[in-house]
């Protein structure tokens, strides 16, 4: 968690910092982006994102349905002395630290939690019965606030534009993301012509053979046997029927046979999942 803070925090500060004429105040300037990472190294910051999240862990709440931790969140900004507005998409909120003129740089952390028990036995587990922040979503809350104490405390008087601090709801499934783009959180977005970000897709088969002993395969049908086949020619869209400049990957993350039972039988049925 500290890590990734450290480097959204380093990004920031080269992006608004860079401003000068002079040597004497390009290096002045060099040197914040230094004191700004020993500051978010700090056991004093580590503790406060490890609490802010564990509190976020023991109460989740599933998509559009974020109130509480909504309200966690802006509790934090309100002791920060950070200006915010809310609500956009239901319980999305947008907290700034800058001039509040260009340029703008924006940091994202998602709120919502996913529709699972918890089954690990620790001190923070979940209090809710169904729900649990699964997918890291707490730490990601934990990390933007923890951003913006950093930035808030120590060098928001060396910005040279606007930061911007997007905490959006729902990004399992429910759109949270373009719910805020609609309400006009991100403003106007430059993009080109032809691909520009990545794309994935995935399906699940399962092969169904003809199941039996091993020493009359004659009487069967290998699943595995075809199932290999499929993988091996799966690999082949990329290395001989794509152009190579293209950047494109498969992947298979899953192979389920029906059961193990003894060494000498070949089974029934294989299942696989696909990505690319």
């Amino acid at each position: 968690m500290a890590a990734t803070l450290q480097w959204r925090c380093f990004l920031l500060l080269t992006l608004f910092i860079s401003i000068s004429s002079t040597p004497t105040e390009q290096q002045t300037l060099a040197q914040i982006p230094i004191n700004f990472l020993s500051s978010a190294k700090t056991p004093e910051l580590v503790d406060y994102m490890v609490s802010i999240r564990r509190r976020i862990h023991e109460n989740p709440e599933l998509g559009y349905e974020e109130f509480e931790t909504s309200k966690l969140v802006r509790e934090e900004l309100d002791r920060l002395g950070i200006r915010y507005e809310h609500p956009f998409a239901v319980t999305g909120i947008v907290a700034s630290i800058g001039t509040g003129g260009p340029p703008f740089v924006a940091l994202r952390a998602d709120m919502d939690a996913l529709a699972l028990q918890e089954a690990v036995e620790w001190e923070h587990k979940s209090k809710v019965a169904g729900k649990m922040h699964a997918c890291g979503h707490d730490a990601h809350v934990a990390m933007l606030l923890g951003a913006a104490k950093l930035l808030q405390e120590h060098h928001s008087h060396d910005l040279q534009g606007t930061v911007l601090f997007v905490f959006q709801p729902a990004e399992e499934g429910g759109g949270g993301a373009k719910q805020m783009v609609e309400a006009g959180v991100v403003g106007t977005v430059a993009s080109r012509a032809g691909p520009l970000l990545a794309g994935s897709g995935f399906f699940e088969a399962v092969i169904t053979g003809k199941g039996g002993h091993a020493a009359i395969p004659h009487h069967t049908i290998d699943p595995i046997l075809a199932a290999s086949s499929i993988v091996v020619s799966l690999q082949h869209l990329v290395s001989r029927e794509a152009d190579p400049l293209d950047s494109q990957v498969t992947l298979l993350p899953h192979l389920r046979v029906a059961c193990f039972v003894a060494f000498m039988i070949i089974l029934k049925w294989i299942q696989f999942c696909f990505r690319w």
